[in-house]
């Protein structure tokens, strides 16, 4: 059984009341499960790769048989013997290239999904699972963290910031800072360069200036309530992100999300 109620603060990180948590929040944990949903969304990223049908085949090579002393490597009619067309020689075609008709898009049950998204939900609320997954929580009052409305209409970073302060978890936003490092290989050549630990995740009802005055500081993401999704509240399938709630869109949980699977 989880809590039934949890505080509910200001600005200014001070307790203004309890709240009711909602039922959403007595999901049993399902790592399991999560981590399948998580795999699911993000194979929908991948990108279709493939070679030219055609690839090293544009030759008139042909072998020539035995009984000759050499190899019996398809080789070119003119222009001497440089032998072509066959895969582990120069200009040869890949034995076994990829294949754009390839299936990479995975697939997952509807209520599979929705079972993954409530027990990802559920992990923000459980201290221990949130600090296992290497978030600093040292300063966090109580969990899960709500916060009022008021949080939504912020337009500057410095404002966040001091709300992220008086909150408890600016010291996980320098955690994510601190991580920044440059990728190892090609990948700093194709729009990955740097890498980077995922910081808090806050989850608003509306956007009334959050999202913007947010997008600066390190690690730290903004969603509405219908922007969750597994992946955002589980990074790379591990449950148990720092998420803070505003308190419409903590409340319209189980409106959104509860009910039968």
């Amino acid at each position: 059984m989880g809590k039934l109620t949890t505080k509910l603060f200001d600005l200014k990180g001070a307790s203004t009341g309890k709240i009711n948590v909602p039922k959403i929040f007595q999901t049993p944990l399902r790592p399991d499960v999560i981590k399948r949903a998580v795999v699911t969304i993000q194979s929908h990223n991948y990108q279709p790769q493939g070679r030219n049908p055609l690839a090293g085949k544009r030759t008139s090579a042909e072998s020539r048989g035995v009984g000759l002393g050499i190899a019996r490597v398809p080789r070119e009619k003119a222009g001497g013997s440089r032998a072509r067309f066959a895969p582990g020689i120069v200009s040869g075609r890949a034995a076994f290239p990829p294949n754009v008709n390839k299936k990479i898009r995975k697939k997952l049950p509807r209520k599979e999904m929705r079972l993954a998204l409530r027990s990802a939900i559920a992990a923000t609320g459980l201290r221990e699972i949130v600090a296992k997954r290497g978030h600093s929580v040292e300063d966090v009052q109580d969990f899960p963290i709500v916060v009022t409305d008021e949080i939504q209409a912020l337009k500057k970073a410095k404002e966040v910031e001091e709300t992220l302060t008086a909150l408890g978890v600016l010291s996980d936003i320098y955690r994510s800072k601190d991580s920044r490092k440059v990728r190892a290989g090609k990948g700093k050549k194709r729009g990955r360069r740097i890498k980077q630990a995922v910081g808090p995740l806050i989850v608003i009802d509306k956007n009334d200036g959050i999202a913007e005055a947010a997008q600066n500081l390190p690690g730290v993401d903004v969603a509405t309530l219908d922007e969750l999704n597994v992946e955002l509240l589980a990074p790379g399938t591990h449950p148990g992100r720092l998420t803070i709630w505003t308190n419409s869109a903590f409340e319209k949980l189980d409106t959104r999300y509860g009910g039968k699977l």
